[in-house]
Formats: C-alpha cells, sequence, structure tokens
C-alpha cells in the first residue's frame, strides 16, 4: 500500500468558512449576505463601513449581524434562488427588504446606521404559494419591484413598503429577472428568457417607462405601472440567431443628461458590452413595437468594447453582477481564456450617436486577483468578491481614483502561500481534436508517474472551472494528489462557439474532454494511469457516470446528487429547467432513443469501476430516486458501491457537517480502492 502524506483536515476545508454573496454599497457602508454552514446553511445580512486605508479607523471596525436569531434570507425562485435582499434610500432612510426562508415572504428592515441594536424586520406580504426574488428598492414611489414566480409564470411586481399584496407590472411570457430602473426613476429595463430556451442561449432585453417620473417624494402611485414596454435586444426562441443578454445597467446620474443603457450581448460570438445611448429620453410612443423591428431610426446599439472576453456569466441565479456604475465610470470583470480581470472602462466623450464612435478602452487594475464577481460601486469606490491563487474568497474593497484596496477573506488561509498548489493553465485535444482547456493543479512535493489525479467535472453543465483558492482542491494536493478541473466543451469563458459544442452532445464531449485531459496528464508523467479518479455534483455527477460508462480511463467516480437516467429527469425536471435537455440531448419525446442511449442507468453494464454516491433526501432538482435505481444497477452487477443519503439535505449540501462528511467519505473510498495508505 502506498503511503500518501497527510494533509488539510476536511473541517478546515468544508466546517466553517462561510459563503459571502451578493455584496452592495449604500451610503459608505458595505453590507453583503454570509451564509453559514456551521448554521445548516443559513443566510444572513452583514454591514460595515467601507474602509481601504492602511490603519484607517473604517477599516478596523467590525462588521454587524443585521438578521441575526433565526433570520434565514434565502430566495427560492426558479428553484435556484439568488437576489433574496434589495437595499435602497427613501426620503434618506436606509432600509432592506429581503426573503425570509422560513415563510417565503418579504420583510422590511429599517437600518440604523447608528443603532447597537438591530431593528426589527417587518412583513410585507403574507405566505403564499409563490418565490420572490432579484428585486430593487423604487424610492420615487416607496416600494419594492421585483420577480414574484406564481402558477408557473414569472410577473414584475410592486409591492408597498408599507405593505400589501403585489401589484403586476409586467406579465412575462415565461422566465424575467434583473429589472434595474434608470436614474431618475422613469424606466425600467430588464431580462426576459422563454422555454425552452434558457437565459444564456437566448434572452431579450425588455425596457419600459412608467406612466409618469413618480419623482416627488410622496410615495403615491403604487399602482403605477409601465405605460409602455417591449424588447430593445437580444433574441426570443422564435428569432433567426441566437443571441443572450446579461445585467442592464445604467451609466448616469439623476439630473445629468438622459441615461445610456447597458448590457453584456453576445451576438458577436461572446459576452460584450453594448449601449444604447440616451435610452432614459425614450417615450412610451417609442416602445410601442419593438425597437429592433424600427426601421427608422434603426436601434442605435453600439458595440463598446469589442474583444474575445466574457462580462458575463450564466444566469442560474438571480442577484449576479459583472458590471457597475459608480455615478461617473464603469468598473467590470471579464474574462479570459478562463481567467478574470478587473477593470475600468474608458469611452470617448464624442457625440453618443457619431456615425463611427470610438471603441472604449479596457484598463485593468493592477490586483493579486484571479476570480471576481458581485461588484457594486458609488461615489468613486468599488467592492466585489475575489480570490486569487493563493488568497481565499473575500471582499475586496477598492478606491479607483488611488488605487488602494483591501481584500477581507471570509476565513483566513490555513496553508502559507508557499504550500498552495497554484493552478497551471492545461490546452489539450479535446472531443473531436477541439482544443480544450482545464486547470491543472500539482500535488504537493511535485508530480510523478505514480501519482494519483482527481479529475473534477464543474456542474451545471453550463459553467466554468474558475482559478481562485479552492480549499477543497487543496485538500487533495496536499494528500499528494494531483487535481486537474476541467473547462470541458460547454462551458463559460471561452465564447458562445465553446459554450455550443455541448449542444445534443451532453454526455459525449463533457466525458471526452474529462478522459482526454486526464490522459494528457498521464502522457506528461506527471499521474499514474491506474490511479486517475473523477468526481462532480449534478450535471458533474453525470460526467462521471458517462464518463465511467462510455471512456475506460478512470478507476473510480464519486458523485453528488448525480443525473443517471435522462428519460426521468424530463419527467422529475423542475420549470426553470423543464426544456434545458432539448437542447443538450435533443427534443422529448423525438429523441428518446437517444436519451436512453446516453443515459447511464440504461448501460450500467458498462461499468466496472467502485462509485460512491451522496444524495440529499430533500432535492427537488434529481430526486433520490436515481441515485438509489443507478447504485443498485451497479450493485447488483458486482460493482464496489456507497451511497450515503442525508435528511434535511437538497440539491447542493448546505450543512457544514454534511460537506466535511462527504469529503471525508471520498477520500477514504480512493484511498481504499487505489490501496493508498496514510503516511
Amino acid at each position: 500500500m502506498t503511503p500518501i502524506p497527510a494533509g488539510l483536515p476536511a473541517s478546515t476545508v468544508e466546517g466553517r468558512i462561510p459563503s459571502l454573496l451578493e455584496p452592495t454599497l449604500l451610503a459608505g457602508q458595505l453590507h453583503w449576505l454570509e451564509q453559514r454552514p456551521d448554521q445548516q446553511g443559513r443566510t444572513t445580512l452583514m454591514r460595515r463601513p467601507f474602509g481601504v486605508e492602511s490603519g484607517g479607523a473604517a477599516a478596523h471596525l467590525p462588521a454587524k449581524e443585521l438578521t441575526p436569531g433565526d433570520w434565514n434570507l434565502r430566495s427560492r425562485i426558479h428553484g435556484y434562488g439568488g437576489g433574496a435582499c434589495a437595499l435602497g434610500q427613501v426620503a434618506g432612510q436606509a432600509i432592506a427588504v429581503f426573503v425570509d426562508d422560513r415563510d417565503r415572504c418579504l420583510w422590511r428592515l429599517d437600518l440604523d446606521p447608528a443603532g447597537a441594536t438591530p431593528n426589527q424586520p417587518i412583513p410585507l406580504t403574507r405566505p403564499a404559494p409563490r418565490a420572490f426574488g432579484g428585486g430593487l428598492i423604487d424610492p420615487w414611489r416607496h416600494r419594492w419591484i421585483g420577480v414574484m414566480e406564481a402558477d408557473g409564470r414569472d410577473q414584475l411586481v410592486a409591492v408597498s413598503l408599507l405593505g400589501g399584496e403585489p401589484v403586476t407590472l409586467h406579465q412575462a411570457a415565461d422566465f424575467c429577472g434583473y429589472p434595474t430602473l434608470s436614474p431618475r426613476g422613469s424606466h425600467l429595463a430588464w431580462v426576459e428568457w422563454q422555454q425552452p430556451c434558457l437565459p444564456w442561449e437566448r434572452s431579450q432585453l425588455w425596457l419600459g417607462c412608467f406612466a409618469a417620473a413618480g419623482a416627488d417624494g410622496t410615495g403615491e402611485g403604487l399602482g403605477e405601472g409601465l405605460a409602455a414596454c417591449n424588447p430593445v435586444a437580444g433574441s426570443d426562441n422564435t428569432s433567426r440567431l441566437a443571441i443572450s443578454v446579461f445585467q442592464p445597467l445604467w451609466t448616469g446620474a439623476p439630473g445629468a443628461l438622459p441615461a445610456d443603457l447597458l448590457v453584456a450581448c453576445d451576438r458577436s460570438g461572446w459576452w460584450n458590452l453594448e449601449r444604447l445611448a440616451a435610452a432614459e429620453a425614450l417615450t412610451a410612443a417609442d416602445l410601442v413595437q419593438p425597437l429592433g423591428e424600427i426601421s427608422t431610426p434603426p436601434p442605435a446599439w453600439q458595440p463598446l468594447l469589442p474583444m474575445e472576453a466574457e462580462f458575463a456569466t450564466p444566469q442560474w441565479v438571480l442577484g449576479l453582477s459583472t458590471t457597475a456604475w459608480d455615478g461617473s465610470q464603469l468598473l467590470a470583470a471579464a474574462c479570459f481564456q478562463g481567467s478574470w480581470q478587473l477593470g475600468r472602462i474608458s469611452w470617448p466623450s464624442a457625440p453618443a450617436l457619431a456615425p463611427s464612435p470610438q471603441p472604449a478602452s479596457w484598463i485593468p487594475f493592477d490586483l493579486p486577483f484571479s476570480d471576481f464577481s458581485g461588484l457594486c460601486a458609488e461615489n468613486g469606490v468599488l467592492a466585489c468578491l475575489a480570490s486569487g491563487a493563493t488568497s481565499p474568497a473575500g471582499l475586496l474593497e477598492l478606491e479607483i481614483a488611488g488605487g488602494q484596496w483591501r481584500h477581507s477573506p471570509a476565513a483566513a488561509s490555513p496553508l502559507a502561500a508557499e504550500a498552495i498548489s497554484k493552478p497551471e493553465p492545461l490546452w489539450f485535444a479535446g472531443y473531436g481534436g477541439a482544443p480544450t482547456h482545464a486547470w491543472y493543479y500539482p500535488p504537493a512535493g511535485g508530480a510523478t508517474p505514480a501519482s494519483p489525479l482527481l479529475v473534477k467535472g464543474h456542474s451545471g453543465p453550463t459553467a466554468m472551472a474558475r482559478c481562485g483558492l479552492n480549499l477543497a482542491i487543496q485538500f487533495w494536493t496536499s494528500r499528494g494528489w494531483g487535481v486537474l478541473d476541467v473547462n470541458y466543451g460547454g462551458s463559460t469563458g471561452f465564447g458562445r462557439a465553446y459554450r455550443q459544442r455541448l449542444d445534443r452532445h451532453w454526455g459525449l464531449v463533457d466525458s471526452a474532454d474529462c478522459a482526454a485531459a486526464a490522459l494528457a496528464v498521464v502522457a506528461s508523467g506527471q499521474a499514474s494511469a491506474q490511479r486517475l479518479a473523477i468526481e462532480g455534483g449534478s450535471a458533474g455527477g453525470f460526467t462521471v457516470l458517462s464518463a465511467l460508462c462510455f471512456t475506460d480511463v478512470f478507476r473510480a467516480g464519486a458523485c453528488r446528487y448525480a443525473v443517471s437516467d435522462l428519460e426521468g429527469l424530463v419527467a422529475d425536471g423542475h420549470r426553470f429547467e423543464a426544456h434545458y435537455l432539448d437542447s443538450l440531448v435533443g427534443p422529448w419525446p423525438e429523441q428518446r432513443a437517444t436519451y436512453q442511449g446516453r443515459s447511464p442507468l440504461h448501460h450500467a453494464e458498462r461499468i466496472s469501476a467502485p462509485v460512491i454516491f451522496f444524495q440529499g433526501l430533500d432535492d427537488q432538482v434529481v430526486p433520490p430516486s436515481q441515485t438509489d435505481s443507478m447504485a443498485e444497477a451497479l450493485r447488483s452487477r458486482g460493482v464496489p458501491v456507497e451511497v450515503h443519503r442525508y435528511e434535511g439535505e437538497g440539491h447542493g449540501f448546505r450543512s457544514g457537517a454534511v460537506r466535511v462528511a462527504v469529503l471525508e467519505a471520498t477520500e477514504a473510498f480512493f484511498r481504499h480502492h487505489f490501496s493508498l495508505g496514510c503516511a
């Protein structure tokens, strides 16, 4: 038995470190959501003053919890949630409106900057079979505007800050999200998409104007609706071209010239930023029909910064943000070949409607991080979530003009920088010989031809392997494993064509790419062909089972809430993903034979490698029956199988204790079947 070195304890990796979500700047105060694994994944609202100066008083003030006790800020909209809390100021009073997971209702919390004791939230809505999320505060009309999912459709609704039933502003044909108010409060922009498409496949930017500006501050006109609205960019499921849009953003200030509207749009093949100049000046008459169908004058969308980079990410949840406006300048995060940069976008002051406007310029900030998300900004400062190869995920605060910054990780790294395995880009020939990307992490002490290798298939499958410090990866490298985090065909961050490699080929491209990546590392002399393992969750779990079923590369696998039966997923799938398999596999039921041919459950006889399964019993996305059926099919053929089931867990484990148990059991399972002992 080959000894392996002792490494990071699983409890250090998974059990205690909170996840930080959705930072927001409001009047010099930095707010964020904190999901705590040691409290069964409870999420709470935190705040402290923004502060970047070394030794400055603000930088040393502790964070304050604004929703202590049993409050749990979580949205269930579209099954995946997001956008659970909105912050704003109304008549000088800072407020938060959030969804509490216990009753799924909206609650209002008045924020007192000086108060030592948090105020008590008050309910705005009553319990009902519906979900809220992705909202904002409308200070002109004293209301919350956001998305309500009910009876199988989305609506943009308004809820009075004094409480009451939601008032419909717009009934979406299917899905909607990301509402954003113009600086004068006169216009509302949002994103819509319809089945069978997902928002990163085809989506539209909608724009509407209110019947009146409502800027008198009286709080009148809760029911004030949209005088007119229509799509102004993107595509629906009947359009000739497939175009996706992401996160509308207004660039302007109250009292200034009519604001421009920005959106990330991939009509060029990359999610690049485009601008609709003076969109805030459009009237109801302008919006009677879609701008894209107006022949005179043509829509004035201008590519702002054409480049082979992605200024967006797939909209699995609401509340995502890759761009921000601080009142006078545009800030953005952009992904270049799998690694993110944070920068400022500067464009010439030439007339907005000039025949050939000069392109903007990208000015990256000099920062030691490679992963950014959740951007927000105001008055010359920016905050976001950031991590780097040796820096854990945390809050980044940046003073833009002077370049001063402060990074506050959710928890300090348990490893010295020199002990951290750093990601190395690996390009290899994937499915069909296409150039494909992965991040390779060498084992502690260096790789040899005898080293075990763990291949990770990310979830989604439309997601990406990011390269910020991931302690779960370091758990393995500290034990002598190499780790390969694969951006298989279908991953985001590399343009639409790369993303579309998976269309009609799920289970083929992803599994073949993972196998090819592993063999590339073996061929380089950095891993043993007899010690190749693969692990993944959800769609990544399907990739694991497909790789074990349709390739002969891997010697063991680990699956968390994995898809094993595509037909069953169609029958049991929830609304958001109800037709996702139409693009990933083929139209149902016309392509039933393809569904059966790709489902590992129907080809369990091809799997001989041992597999360990982990399943939450409350999973509404991939039901426990999928895991049970797959495990029994393997067990009946004599394949070594372990199954771990968890009460109270759904799709994605929130409890720290459960996550520790999963990591420890996976490592013990692989160690046993690869004959790896402890040093």
